[in-house]
């Protein structure tokens, strides 16, 4: 069963390919906001392990995140979420995240529980034909 309370924590080192100049978000060799985005995502979606029934999953669906500072290539940073609210298959996710001079980032990122099968169908379904426009697949 899934509620409140529920901790994540996923850690890296930055490395050059976790930079913005890597991810074209900025010409730096600083640690990325969409990486450390990622991060949160990664710790709140894993932090479910365990928690799910089989075949279930999470999707993000929004984020509300500040980067509040610089870190360089070689520091070590981790993000760690708590599930802060449970709205039927609504998940909130309080985050924050640290490098080894401080709090670097900040926020909340909400999830949804979805059939992971039936997810990626849908998902797939938008490659048929017509499927662009609106009409049915052929």
């Amino acid at each position: 069963m899934i509620e409140t309370g529920i901790k994540g924590y996923q850690e890296i080192e930055v490395t050059k390919e976790d930079t913005a100049k890597a991810y074209k978000s900025g010409t730096l060799d600083v640690l990325a906001t969409p990486r450390m985005i990622a991060l949160v995502e990664e710790a709140a979606w894993k932090s479910l392990t365990g928690y799910l029934d089989p075949g279930m999953g999470t999707v993000g669906i929004k984020l509300e995140v500040k980067h509040l500072a610089p870190t360089p290539v070689g520091m070590r940073v981790w993000c760690e979420t708590v599930l802060s609210e449970v709205d039927g298959k609504r998940l909130v996710f309080d985050a924050a995240v640290f490098d080894e001079a401080g709090k670097i980032g900040e926020g909340a990122h909400e999830r949804f529980l979805v059939e992971e099968e039936r997810f990626q169908r849908k998902a797939d379904q938008k490659r048929e034909p017509g499927a662009a426009d609106g009409t049915p697949g052929k």
